[in-house]
């Protein structure tokens, strides 16, 4: 857990705080990797609090590169508060980081944007707001 971003109207604000939750340990991705081992789970969606946090990176990016090698034709989906070419990239990311090349290497589908009330749509799929957009990686 643990997001910078805030956005107003956020679904799961409780995932803002970096304590909430249980801690991310073995036992919860050997739970994680057995439940996809099922043939009918197609992937793996990660979001907040904040993937990109870089807290949350260095925890997530390893874990990310386990389920690509054990799982390599699941998907994996990543959700964001921050814009992939302005927060992210490497040559003007405020949340690049020493793990960010390793996430990004596993992520398939990143949804990137904030969450804006204003441009909130019921109609989009896989987004809540007009402004995210849906980037292919792979």
């Amino acid at each position: 857990s643990g997001c910078r971003v805030h956005c107003p109207g956020c679904f799961n604000k409780c995932t803002w705080d970096f304590q909430y939750g249980k801690l991310f340990t073995e036992e919860t991705e050997n739970e994680i990797t057995e439940a996809l081992s099922k043939e009918f789970i197609s992937g793996l969606t990660v979001l907040g609090g904040e993937p990109f946090e870089p807290e949350n990176q260095k925890v997530l990016a390893p874990f990310l590169s386990k389920v690509k090698k054990m799982f390599p034709k699941k998907t994996i989906w990543c959700y964001t508060g921050y814009v992939y070419d302005k927060d992210i990239l490497p040559s003007c990311g405020k949340k690049h980081c020493a793990f960010t090349e390793q996430f990004l290497s596993c992520i398939d589908v990143l949804v990137d944007g904030p969450f804006i009330e204003e441009l909130k749509d019921i109609s989009l799929q896989f987004r809540g707001s007009r402004n995210q957009r849906i980037l292919h990686l792979k």
